[in-house]
């Protein structure tokens, strides 16, 4: 079994404002990203890609207090943690 790793690229970040680039990402890691990202600080939390063959997707996080990227670093932990229980389950079947 091999990790993959991912490249990214940040494109800005200012006190409330981060946005990157995730190479070789697509909608669906994205999308559960973008979910985990909202929270009661979080002013935008969004995601384009321009072209889906083409074109890595790039998050724009904006916040209207604290960190953005603690905000993304608390999503990532949360979705390692969702993803761990359910590998959890899925052993159990």
């Amino acid at each position: 079994m091999t990790i993959d790793t991912m490249e990214l690229e940040v494109i800005e970040n200012e006190k409330n404002r981060l946005r990157f680039e995730i190479k070789g990402e697509g909608h669906s890691f994205c999308n559960a990203l973008k979910s985990e990202i909202w929270n009661e600080n979080v002013e935008v939390a969004g995601y384009h890609i321009e072209h889906s063959l083409t074109a890595n997707p790039v998050f724009v996080v904006e916040t209207s207090k604290g960190d953005p990227k603690k905000t993304v670093l608390d999503a990532v932990e949360c979705l390692r943690k969702k993803n761990k229980s359910l590998k959890e389950q899925l052993k159990k079947i």
